[in-house]
């Protein structure tokens, strides 16, 4: 076994989950699947173009910022707009997922796109996001294969592009729509390893009490939205 193997052990072992039952098994699912709402503020609730705008003007209170397109098609040209416009190069490190592989990036040929994990040298990333959500302007992330968490990370400039279709009124919203999305046709359900909560770039004002911006993440969050809703 390695280190891992026992780290991982231990901690089983501690929550007594080392020799879990079928019935308890069954038990933690049922609780998974049945899990009770909480109390959801107002400026959480709503639907359709309300919840859109409230996401947008939240997001942008905590220094994001959204540039909304049309199309998939605009999604390129805007990206290379955002990199002109910070004097980065023409590089991105973006995520392999279905959902990006979609836009055509091959509509500008001069930008340079790699698909994987990010690198230490990444300056920009480009992921998806599973949800956003108008309650606090927040993007809902989940690890995987096609969403390295390390691209919402490591880079200093990270690109977000998603749908007005994915934005929720809660937080709550996004996990009914998570359970949801990861059921299985025996009732179980696949939740993702991670899930990232990211509200606005990396920030702390530890030292002095001065914000520092890109202290333990990215100094800046850009998220291209298409219109879709």
């Amino acid at each position: 076994m390695s280190a891992r193997d026992d780290i991982l052990g231990s901690v089983r072992r501690s929550l007594r989950r080392d020799r879990l039952s079928d019935e308890a098994q069954a038990a933690l699912q049922r609780r998974i699947r049945a899990h009770e709402r909480n109390i959801v503020p107002q400026r959480g609730s709503g639907s359709g173009a309300e919840i859109a705008a409230r996401f947008i003007d939240e997001a942008k209170s905590v220094a994001v910022t959204v540039q909304p397109v049309a199309s998939d098609a605009e999604v390129p040209d805007a990206i290379v707009r955002y990199l002109a416009q910070h004097n980065l190069p023409a590089r991105v490190a973006m995520a392999p997922s279905a959902a990006l592989e979609q836009i055509p990036w091959a509509s500008r040929p001069t930008l340079e796109v790699r698909r994987g994990a990010a690198r230490p040298d990444d300056q920009v990333s480009v992921t998806p996001a599973f949800a956003g959500i108008a309650e606090t302007g927040t993007l809902m992330l989940t690890s995987g294969a096609e969403t390295p968490t390390t691209l919402n990370l490591l880079p200093y400039d990270h690109v977000v592009v998603m749908r007005t279709s994915q934005i929720v009124g809660s937080y709550e919203d996004a996990w009914d729509l998570l359970r949801q999305s990861r059921s299985r046709a025996d009732g179980l359900i696949d939740m993702p390893r991670t899930v990232n909560f990211i509200t606005g770039p990396s920030r702390t004002g530890d030292i002095e009490q001065k914000i520092l911006m890109g202290a333990h993440g990215p100094r800046r969050l850009h998220i291209v939205l298409i219109e879709d809703a």
